[in-house]
């Protein structure tokens, strides 16, 4: 028996066959989106560097004025190696103390490990003075040693996420300022950004420092003397555009006056104390601070780019 197929049939059957013959092509074909990417290394930056320039109104550290409350102007420079794991770097500042050196210039260098929003900080501090003189008065007393440079040792921790950033430091000398007494300084710090405005935060911290015996005498009546241990604390409000951040800040100490003179040998107390007065200082009153800096990175401008 002869079968007549329609012309529809016969379409309808090569539409099948084609379909069948596609579905079987495709099948032995990889999928049109392929396989899965591999996922590309991090970019590593192998070396960068962080450049800081700051004005303030006075160069208030850990509570004391450095620079007898005028201005001063400070700089840094420090070289960062395989994504901020390693650092170096020298920072300087200008200085009014004691001693009369002309500025101080601090060398560090440490290791900065990072577990996502946790970061370690363990280094070393160099501080130093050049060109100082051993403050004698003009009645042939002493109330420095020649040389006040000292190393400190360092370990922070901090945790930090979009909104606040918290942390905790210790600092440790077992020379401070060559007078031979140890000095442990802890403190804690919080920075809280504020939503609304975009670069504003409010910050502080509160430390204590801990001060040990002389091993010789801070002037040359005196013996080997106690040093007050004492706190400090600061709170202050900032904003930052772009690389500019302005800063003001409230300091405080919870030391007298006395206790003020016989960390630092302010050579004004001095001469109150010898015109019959009471030997003071006021480089650890209340103070409050202004600062403008304007920080860059090497590789914001394209230098040392990632890899």
């Amino acid at each position: 028996m002869a079968f007549e197929l329609s012309r529809s049939s016969v379409a309808g059957l090569a539409v099948s066959l084609s379909v069948l013959a596609g579905a079987a092509q495709a099948s032995d074909l990889p999928s049109r989106k392929g396989a899965p990417i591999a996922p590309l290394p991090p970019a590593i930056t192998w070396i960068d560097a962080a450049i800081s320039v700051k004005a303030l109104t006075d160069y208030n550290f850990r509570g004391i004025s450095q620079t007898d409350r005028k201005p001063a102007i400070q700089g840094s420079v420090e070289l960062q190696f395989y994504n901020n794991l390693f650092y170096v770097g020298v920072f300087g500042s200008n200085v009014d103390l004691a001693t009369s050196p002309p500025a101080e210039i601090d060398f560090f260098a440490g290791i900065r490990p990072k577990f996502g929003p946790v970061t370690f900080d363990i280094g070393v501090i160099q501080y130093y003075y050049p060109g100082e003189k051993q403050f004698i008065d003009n009645l042939g007393v002493f109330w420095t040693p020649k040389n006040t440079d000292y190393t400190e040792a360092v370990g922070k921790v901090s945790y930090s996420n979009d909104m606040f950033t918290v942390g905790a430091n210790v600092f440790y000398a077992w020379d401070w300022l060559g007078v031979g007494a140890s000095a442990t300084y802890a403190s804690v710090t919080a920075k809280v950004n504020i939503p609304q405005v975009e670069g504003l935060a409010i910050s502080g911290e509160l430390g204590h420092y801990w001060l040990g015996r002389t091993n010789l005498a801070i002037w040359s009546t005196n013996p080997p003397t106690n040093l007050p241990d004492y706190a400090y604390w600061n709170v202050g409000l900032s904003y930052t555009y772009k690389n500019l951040t302005a800063d003001i800040r409230y300091h405080d100490t919870n030391l007298s006056k006395t206790d003020c003179f016989l960390l630092t040998a302010d050579p004004r107390g001095v001469a109150r104390g010898n015109a019959g007065g009471r030997f003071s200082s006021n480089w650890c009153n209340p103070s409050v601070v202004a600062s403008l800096s304007f920080d860059i990175t090497a590789s914001s401008i394209g230098i040392f780019a990632p890899t």
